[in-house]
C-alpha cells in the first residue's frame, strides 16, 4: 500500500491509497527551471502549508507559468516536469483530499490562518484558486456554513495540487524535463 498514516489525525478519513500517486507526472510552474527543488522557511499561508507545490495538470501549470511571468514582468514561462519514485513514496505519510470536503475546508482554513496542521510528507487535494476564493472568504468569515461552502464549491472544476513538505518527499521527485510555456 502506498499511502500510510502514522498516528491519529482528524483528517485521516480523507487519506486513501490511489493509483495516481504512483509515477504521477507532476508539474511546477516558475519563471526558471527547477531541477532540484528545495524547501525554504516561509510565513506564506498557502492551502496546504509551506512546501514545494505541484499539480498533475499540464494545462494549469502552463497557464500559471504565463501568469507568474507576466506578474513579475521578467523571466521565461517554464514548467518543470517531475515523476515520482514509487519506492520512496511508499515510505511517506500522505494525505489526500478527494475533493472539496468538510475536512479539506478545515485543513485549508487552518493553514491559511497559520495554524499548525498534522505532519505529512505530501498532501494532495483541490486548489483554492481565484474562482474559489470568494466562497472560501465567506466561509472563513463565518458567513457560510461548511455545507453552504461545499455546495457552492462542488460545481467548480477544481484542479489538483500536491505539496511536498519534507526533504524525504522532495527526494521522491525525479526531474524529467522543462517545457516552455
Amino acid at each position: 500500500m502506498l499511502a500510510r498514516l502514522t498516528g491519529p489525525s482528524k483528517y485521516s478519513r480523507s487519506l486513501l491509497a490511489q493509483p495516481y500517486w504512483r509515477s504521477a507526472c507532476v508539474f511546477i510552474t516558475v519563471a526558471m527551471c527547477v531541477r532540484s527543488p528545495r524547501l525554504y522557511a516561509s510565513d506564506r499561508r498557502a492551502d496546504f502549508g509551506p512546501g514545494f507545490y505541484l499539480t498533475s495538470s499540464k494545462d494549469q501549470a502552463i497557464r500559471w507559468a504565463r501568469l507568474v511571468t507576466k506578474r513579475r514582468n521578467s523571466g521565461l514561462a517554464q514548467v518543470s516536469v517531475f515523476s515520482c519514485d514509487d519506492a520512496a513514496l511508499s515510505t511517506l505519510r500522505l494525505l489526500q483530499f478527494e475533493g472539496a470536503t468538510v475536512e479539506w475546508l478545515a485543513f485549508v482554513g487552518a493553514n491559511r490562518r497559520g495554524e499548525k496542521t498534522d505532519d505529512y510528507d505530501v498532501v494532495r487535494g483541490p486548489v483554492a484558486n481565484d474562482a474559489t476564493m470568494p466562497t472560501l472568504r465567506l466561509f472563513f468569515a463565518g458567513i457560510y456554513t461548511e455545507e453552504e461552502a461545499i455546495k457552492r464549491l462542488l460545481p467548480q472544476r477544481l484542479h489538483d495540487q500536491y505539496v511536498f513538505k519534507t526533504q524525504a518527499a522532495l527526494n521522491a521527485l525525479i526531474f524529467s524535463e522543462v517545457i516552455m510555456a
